[in-house]
């Protein structure tokens, strides 16, 4: 009896120790939660439709990556708006903050319509670019926030071409769609901005 006493209280133990883990990174908590949801993984008997998702595991891990970046988007230009002091990089700042709210927003209540969790707050991954490039000061923050935003537009702009080409679900897709031309004019503008800065 002692014996299972213990072993009950080790695994509460463990339990407890994961789930404080797992609240650690927003991100990884919204994909255990989709996974959890994913009915498309269960057989019909045991199939809750009134928690589960209205898409497969793919297509809510691609809004959580999405959302996880557009988060980060607003939190950087925020950033840049403050710690900049290059008018081209100011404005670039503005126009991340007012372009990603605006997605983020849709995606949210898109995500809502189809029973996906979202991560609250940014990833850790995330989270510890903004907390090292808060660090820079001047030139040295100007080239590293560009150096961020060209790379972190190629990868939104690959993750929307990827869902709007083979994504299952139509309104996910149509989102990625119409976000799409957006992600690239920000490419090419931060591109732009970093040809000048090398001028």
């Amino acid at each position: 009896m002692k014996k299972l006493s213990l072993l009950m209280m080790a695994a509460v133990a463990a339990f407890s120790i994961e789930a404080c883990h797992s609240t650690k990174d927003s991100k990884s908590a919204a994909d255990s939660m989709n996974n959890a949801r994913d009915t498309t993984k269960m057989d019909s008997a045991k199939k809750d439709t009134t928690v589960g998702m209205t898409v497969n595991g793919d297509e809510a891990k691609f809004a959580v990556t999405a959302a996880d970046g557009g988060m980060a988007e607003v939190m950087l230009g925020k950033l840049a708006q403050e710690k900049s002091n290059t008018a081209s990089i100011k404005e670039f700042g503005a126009m991340m903050v007012m372009d990603h709210s605006k997605a983020n927003d849709e995606l949210k209540a898109l995500a809502k319509s189809k029973n996906i969790a979202l991560p609250l707050v940014v990833s850790a991954d995330k989270q510890k670019a903004y907390d090292d490039l808060n660090k820079k000061t001047g030139a040295d923050f100007d080239k590293a926030y560009v150096s961020m935003m060209i790379d972190g537009h190629k990868s939104t702009a690959k993750l929307m071409q990827d869902e709007a080409n083979n994504g299952k679900d139509p309104d996910l897709k149509a989102f990625a769609a119409k976000i799409l031309p957006t992600v690239n004019t920000h490419l090419a503008k931060i591109e732009d901005i970093d040809k000048m800065m090398k001028k």
